[in-house]
């Protein structure tokens, strides 16, 4: 069988930052080192952190006092921030930079007297974080139809905001809904949609045009991989969602010559590469990488951890 490789795929920017603050914080501090919640969506980016020393709480009230403690790349709401301060905590925040603009759109939104309707998924980390990071309130909107039931006059100034694992083409629907509902209305530019999400969206439909079959690598709980699925099965292909190569069953690709791979933001290459080795379990396997974007978006670390180097190339997405 052909197995084509969607490019861009796994870890962005944010992902790759996110692990390097564990990782060196580790270094530096030794272990044990507190992260509040998974650092990423993926399990085994967690085990293996976890193995290096790194405890995974769902609470602060679970790290001892003052000691080192990481907020997850998703963000937090303030009422943690300060619950950290409070407790001694030393604090290193993972949060991605593209989450954090997110929060200062909406704080600057609600200086400027604007409504803030944030468009994102209920109880995803990212959405609970920037909802308790804006003083105000905001509205949440998931559909075309939350934004007919928003409790708000047709001439309030409002704006919007989105999470940052929706792309352009998932957004496009609800902004247009919100700007055909109120008179005064701003938002952010569509630039300002993660790089990260688009890219391997536009990526994956691109892949889903010359394949029989799609396998997504990423978790169940990852937003951005989840949605790639969608996105084949939407296309008419048999998509599936693993999380490494034992969960590939080969009856869904017996019989297909081409397969089509790509991974979700937090899916590390490894696993990438254990999904090829169990398709060279059921068959012959040859390799190809589909042309694609070559992401070179890099963020910087926290200055407790560096000297505002640029994050290590060693992480860089293989491929």
């Amino acid at each position: 069988m052909q197995v084509l490789l969607a490019q861009p795929r796994g870890f962005c920017a944010g992902v790759i930052r996110a692990i390097e603050i564990v990782e060196r914080a580790l270094e530096k501090y030794g272990a044990p080192v507190y992260v509040r919640h998974e650092i990423v969506h993926n399990k085994h980016v967690v085990d293996s952190l976890k193995a290096k020393g790194a405890r995974f709480i769902a609470e602060l009230s679970e790290a001892p006092a003052g000691a080192v403690t990481i907020f997850s790349a998703h963000g937090v709401a303030r009422v943690v921030e300060q619950e950290a301060e409070i407790r001694g905590l030393k604090v290193l925040n993972a949060t991605c930079p593209l989450v954090t603009k997110v929060h200062i759109q909406g704080k600057n939104y609600v200086s400027a007297g604007r409504e803030v309707i944030l468009i994102g998924h209920a109880g995803h980390p990212e959405v609970e974080g920037t909802m308790g990071q804006i003083d105000g309130p905001v509205h949440l909107v998931q559909t075309e139809d939350d934004v007919d039931a928003l409790p708000l006059a047709i001439d309030t100034p409002v704006s919007y905001v989105t999470q940052t694992t929706l792309s352009v083409d998932e957004t496009r629907g609800i902004i247009a809904a919100l700007q055909r509902r109120f008179t005064n209305i701003v938002g952010p530019n569509t630039k300002d949609i993660c790089y990260a999400t688009q890219n391997r969206q536009t990526a994956v439909r691109e892949l889903c045009e010359r394949v029989d079959v799609l396998l997504v690598v990423g978790a169940t709980n990852s937003s951005n991989s989840n949605r790639l699925r969608e996105i084949g099965s939407e296309m008419g292909l048999p998509s599936y969602l693993v999380a490494d190569g034992s969960e590939v069953n080969p009856e869904w690709v017996r019989g297909k010559a081409r397969i089509g791979i790509t991974a979700g933001a937090s899916a590390p290459e490894r696993m990438v590469e254990d999904v090829i080795d169990a398709l060279r379990r059921i068959d012959t396997v040859e390799v190809t990488l589909m042309d694609g974007i070559e992401e070179t978006i890099q963020f910087r670390l926290p200055s407790e951890l560096t000297k505002d180097e640029p994050v290590a190339a060693r992480h860089a997405v293989a491929g």
